[in-house]
């Protein structure tokens, strides 16, 4: 891994950010396996019942078509897909963040380097928090 320089290891600015991208990547990378896990499991049940319900009882047949639900009602709740995109969004926005420090570029020219990724990685995990936090507002009435 690139660092910008000695002492790195105990800056906080630096370490703040790291931290957040591999966060941010791990959950990214969580959240899509379980989307594509209950998309594929929905598909290939979806394809059983058809075949179920000429071979099996029709019980049997209800409950696959039954896991179907299920398993877009378990989507719904998680939010598998939105976490995602969502989490890969913020953490090619800190990947950027980290290259523009690194290269000197950008908003990363000249000034207070330092201070400017702090409250720019910090920006970006609010923005992160805030749009996370409005899914879960209920729509006044």
């Amino acid at each position: 891994m690139e660092t910008p320089g000695p002492g790195v290891e105990t800056d906080p600015v630096w370490l703040r950010l790291v931290e957040q991208l591999q966060w941010y990547s791990a959950r990214s990378a969580a959240a899509q396996r379980m989307y594509k896990l209950v998309k594929l499991g929905q598909i290939v049940v979806g394809a059983a019942v058809p075949v179920a319900a000429l071979a099996a009882p029709a019980v049997l047949t209800a409950i696959i078509a039954a896991s179907i639900v299920v398993a877009e009602g378990a989507q719904q709740l998680y939010q598998w897909q939105s976490n995602w995109l969502r989490y890969r969004l913020t953490a090619e926005a800190l990947k950027r963040e980290k290259h523009l420090y690194l290269t000197h570029s950008g908003p990363y020219r000249s000034g207070n380097r330092r201070t400017l990724l702090a409250e720019r990685v910090e920006a970006i995990v609010a923005a992160e928090n805030t749009d996370w936090a409005a899914e879960f507002e209920q729509p006044e009435e």
